[in-house]
């Protein structure tokens, strides 16, 4: 099913039943010319999207939801667990030169810091890399904890969070990526430990993966 565009019949059915629900799957046909089984598929389609209700002996009627409606309920089923991609991680004492490499190599935008057994201590984009070669420091020396973001200053996402909720924090943040982190907690503090890495990428590639392209 493409969940971001109808066709135009399924547009013609929902007009349908939006001014003459509830009406029958026969009354539908004969309005468009077309056979009962004809039309089975899309009425299939429209209801389990949830635009159409139908009920026995009364026939279909309009929820009220719009197809963006559909979409934002696809996006809050899909966990972030489920489009993760594996996290870029380093230690706190790598060179910044060292961290340039990773992200050239790894051809990220953002690595995340953490420290023995994964816990996250921070992240570095691409922009903190940048002021700090532009600083007049010697970033073969300079350690990439000198210039990283620090916790709590850091927003996360969780495995099981929905996909819609991680990519409102993107937007409303104005970041690339965000560390998909577990808790953890420890003696004395909440720690995090990252699990992977949420970015415009995953869902890019999760909207071509939905439209069946």
């Amino acid at each position: 099913m493409n969940y971001i565009e109808l066709t135009k019949r399924q547009e013609k059915i929902i007009e349908i039943v939006r001014n003459h629900g509830p009406i029958t799957g026969e009354e539908i046909a004969q309005m468009l010319n077309l056979s009962r089984a004809a039309l089975r598929p899309d009425l299939a389609i429209l209801t389990m999207a949830g635009l159409l209700g139908a009920r026995p002996r009364v026939g279909y009627y309009y929820t009220g939801r719009e197809p963006r409606d559909v979409i934002a309920g696809v996006l809050g089923n899909i966990r972030v667990q489920e489009v993760q991609s594996r996290p870029i991680v380093v230690r706190e004492d790598v060179t910044v030169y060292d961290a340039i490499v990773t992200m050239f190599i790894e051809d990220v935008g953002t690595i995340f810091v953490v420290s023995e057994g994964g816990f996250l201590e921070g992240l570095a984009s691409r922009k903190d890399m940048l002021k700090a070669s532009m600083g007049g420091k010697d970033i073969n020396k300079l350690p990439v904890g000198v210039v990283m973001t620090r916790m709590p200053n850091i927003i996360v996402t969780y495995p099981d969070e929905s996909v819609l909720r991680a990519a409102e924090k993107l937007i409303h943040h104005q970041v690339d990526s965000l560390p998909v982190v577990e808790p953890a907690p420890q003696e004395g503090a909440e720690k995090y430990r990252v699990v992977g890495r949420f970015t415009k990428t995953n869902i890019t590639r999760l909207f071509v993966s939905l439209a069946g392209k």
